[in-house]
């Protein structure tokens, strides 16, 4: 028989050296795979530019699977192009089109904070009160913090010490549902002190939903259709269900592209708007300081300055994407200096965004009824920054993280190659048995077993989750990096159990 450090070991080094040659040809694979198209020209005419923009949005669509995809484009503070792509229902072989009416969600924030921005136009509430002073049907729970801390300032800015709250409370348009108040008393709770960090928050945004009603004595959707969405001709936007809108609602896709029936939530504020592609455009638009002159006016310029101006810094997976958090509003310094506002939204089986920069009166809105959306709005993103000329917006940044995730699950994928290959080898010349003791060291056995473990035991943590943040930013990617880690803690397992052993416990064993 072969000894393991003689005949053996040219044999092993070979193998090594074709995997660094492997390992050094992927790298270079993955960066370029990670590139978007740099087919769009800056500056070139609309014509030109949504030409282009056919040709990649198609592409992406493929890579990303993504079923359908509304987009709208403005320029001078007007609508100048929009467009739909692939399908209402894949099933049904029925095509999206521009006006099919989607789940806006968490744009919501955006065009809540202009309701509640037109309450103190009217001076009926002050941004620097406690909300608490408001609510008289209703009480935020006891709290090692100061309540009163609690502003409405605070609420709008994501800054109220209030958590992201529970996901996934979805109901059928014509089921029973918890009422608002309900769901405010288990889901809203302070778990920091108001006022000290950043954190995106859905009971926030609804907790100003309740405030509404209470100020006006209105219901939230009556007010905000009348005081907000009427008024910018956001005739085809609701907050409210809508039984007649069945045939143009678009079926959702989640991130294994099951289809999702449309759904509503037990609130509205944060995530329950139901809209166009091009009513966010006229919605964008009205928030480029004074819109266009055909638009109407829902606010002055100072309380839309007020809700783009920055109230706290981002943080956390938020500060990747954006530099601050207004009313309802990320906004970030683009490389030439300017300021550009933007929300998106997530949901189950959605994703939406829209980016504008309120100096020069562009937009973008994209809409798209897939939760696997995340990086196919960061490529056209970087398509329509490109175009425009400011330089990449910081969402774009996303597919920089799609890069970088291909190289990480690259080089596991080649190191866990290169190990179950010699673990293979070891087992097919007899030099690895299961054994207890052996001349390797121990420290690398049990290196080997508890990382095989853990990454295990993380793999059955991880399918057993409902909802993982990652796959919604890196829906491809994910899934090969679980693979990928599958198949290294097996390979880590299997050399930690099947040690090599010397040529003496060889024969001892055989014997």
């Amino acid at each position: 028989m072969m000894r393991w450090n003689g005949l053996n070991r040219p044999i092993e080094k070979w193998i090594t050296k074709r995997v660094h040659q492997l390992l050094g040809l992927s790298v270079i694979l993955l960066i370029s795979g990670g590139c978007s198209n740099q087919s769009i020209d800056q500056g070139a005419h609309i014509d030109t530019f949504t030409r282009q923009l056919d040709v990649q949005i198609l592409s992406l669509m493929d890579a990303y699977n993504i079923p359908g995809t509304a987009i709208a484009l403005v320029k001078n503070k007007e609508v100048v192009w929009s467009n739909a792509y692939g399908y209402a229902d894949i099933e049904q072989q029925k095509k999206l089109t521009i006006d099919a009416i989607c789940r806006a969600e968490s744009i919501s924030k955006s065009v809540t904070a202009w309701g509640v921005m037109k309450l103190v136009e009217r001076g009926l509430i002050n941004l620097d009160d406690p909300v608490q002073q408001y609510l008289h049907n209703w009480s935020l729970p006891e709290s090692e913090y100061n309540l009163n801390e609690v502003t409405i300032r605070r609420l709008l800015s994501n800054s109220a010490g209030i958590p992201l709250g529970s996901l996934g409370e979805e109901y059928s348009p014509d089921s029973e549902k918890p009422s608002l108040r309900q769901y405010l008393s288990k889901e809203v709770q302070l778990t920091y002190e108001p006022g000290s960090n950043f954190e995106y928050s859905n009971p926030g945004f609804n907790l100003l939903e309740l405030l509404i009603e209470e100020v006006t004595g209105r219901d939230f959707n009556d007010y905000m259709i009348n005081e907000v969405l009427l008024p910018l001709n956001m005739h085809s936007s609701s907050f409210d269900w809508d039984v007649e809108w069945s045939p143009k609602v678009p079926m959702g896709y989640d991130l294994n592209g099951n289809p999702v029936p449309p759904y509503v939530y037990p609130y509205k504020a944060s995530g329950g708007l139901f809209s166009t592609v091009e009513d966010i455009a006229r919605f964008a638009i009205a928030g480029m300081a004074w819109g266009n002159k055909r638009q109407p006016k829902v606010l002055n310029r100072e309380s839309i300055q007020d809700i783009q101006t920055p109230q706290i810094n981002t943080s956390g997976i938020f500060s990747f994407v954006a530099d601050d958090y207004g009313f309802g509003y990320f906004i970030e310094t683009l490389p030439d200096g300017k300021k550009a506002v933007w929300h998106g939204g997530q949901g189950h089986g959605w994703m939406t965004h829209f980016h504008v920069i309120p100096e020069t009166g562009d937009g973008i809105v994209i809409f798209t009824n897939s939760q696997r959306s995340w990086p196919f709005i960061a490529h056209v993103l970087n398509d329509w920054s490109r175009w425009t000329g400011f330089g990449p917006v910081k969402f774009g940044r996303i597919t920089k993280a799609v890069t970088g995730l291909r190289i990480i699950i690259g080089l596991t994928l080649l190191v866990t190659l290169l190990r179950a290959g010699q673990v293979i080898y070891g087992i097919t010349t007899g030099y690895r048995k299961p054994t207890i003791t052996t001349s390797q060291a121990p420290i690398i056995r049990f290196i080997e077993l508890s990382a095989g473990v853990a990454i295990l035991a993380i793999l059955i943590w991880s399918v057993s989750q409902d909802y993982l943040f990652i796959t919604s930013i890196l829906p491809v990617g994910a899934i090969w990096l679980g693979w990928v880690l599958l198949f290294l803690s097996l390979t880590l397992l299997c050399s930690a159990l099947l040690p090599v052993v010397s040529n003496d416990q060889l024969s001892n064993l055989n014997h």
